[in-house]
Formats: structure tokens, C-alpha cells, sequence
């Protein structure tokens, strides 16, 4: 096996924040899914708009879900990536059938809210070992997350 990378902060340090980064990834990769699922099966009065949102959304997903695991990489971890693991890892649900529209912005929404929390979970182990490429890709998740729940919820009235 090879040896880990010397970032300059300790074994266990880095393997928390793959770890961490593991929970994102799994969060991340799940909201992807269940996001591309909505925009294929949204129906209803709003549905030119929400397609197009959705689509917008899970666009941006599959490439958040490319740096996240490259940063577990860089950090010499594996990156978790099969449904059995993400389901173990994840706080984001898959959906069960087919939610009316309403239903599918809303629970988007809170899904969104709950990546931003496993984000900023993992914000605290980045910060203590100075890792500040791991800070800034969680900041800029954050931001993502917090804007799209916004943009989500203000479809709800």
C-alpha cells in the first residue's frame, strides 16, 4: 500500500476529513439523483420551469460530486462510490414514487438545507488542520446549497 500524502497535519486528521468529505460526496451524489429524477417526472402547471430547474440543478450536482471525490482522492482515500455505500453515508433520501410537484420542490429544498449541514460538519476538522483547500471547496458548497434552497423555496410562495 502506498503511503499517505504529508499535508503537514496528521494521519487521523486527514482521514476525518475524507471521511467527512465521504458524507458530502454521499449526500451530494443522492440529491443528484433524486433531483434527475424530478426534472424526468415533474408534471403539472409549473412544469416547463421546474424541468428546466431541475435540470439546471442536477447539472451542477454531477460536477460538485467529480471535485468532491477528487478531493478525497488528493487526500489519499478512497472515494466512496456505489448505492450501497452512499445509502450508508448519506442524510439525503432517495424518493419513494412519484411526489406531486409542490412536494418535489419542497423536499428538494430541505434537502438542499441538509447537504449545507454535513458540509458544515465537516467544516471544523478542515479548519483545525489548516486544510484550506478542503475549507474553501466546503464554502463554495455551502454558498451553492444555501442559494439553490433559497431559489426552491421561493417557488413555494
Amino acid at each position: 500500500m502506498a503511503t499517505a500524502p504529508d499535508f503537514g497535519f496528521p494521519d487521523d486528521q486527514r482521514r476525518a476529513i475524507a471521511d467527512g468529505l465521504s458524507r458530502l460526496l454521499a449526500d451530494t451524489y443522492t440529491l443528484y439523483l433524486k433531483t434527475h429524477n424530478y426534472h424526468w417526472n415533474v408534471t403539472g402547471p409549473q412544469f416547463n420551469s421546474l424541468h428546466t430547474m431541475f435540470e439546471t440543478q442536477y447539472t451542477e450536482l454531477a460536477l460538485a460530486v467529480d471535485m468532491i471525490a477528487e478531493r478525497i482522492r488528493a487526500l489519499g482515500e478512497p472515494a466512496p462510490g456505489s448505492y450501497s455505500q452512499y445509502a450508508k453515508l448519506a442524510t439525503v433520501k432517495e424518493a419513494d414514487g412519484v411526489p406531486t410537484a409542490e412536494e418535489m420542490v419542497r423536499q428538494l429544498a430541505e434537502d438542499q438545507l441538509a447537504v449545507v449541514r454535513t458540509a458544515r460538519g465537516v467544516f471544523p476538522a478542515a479548519d483545525e488542520a489548516h486544510d484550506e483547500p478542503t475549507a474553501d471547496l466546503l464554502t463554495q458548497r455551502m454558498q451553492v446549497h444555501e442559494k439553490t434552497a433559497w431559489m426552491l423555496r421561493a417557488q413555494l410562495g
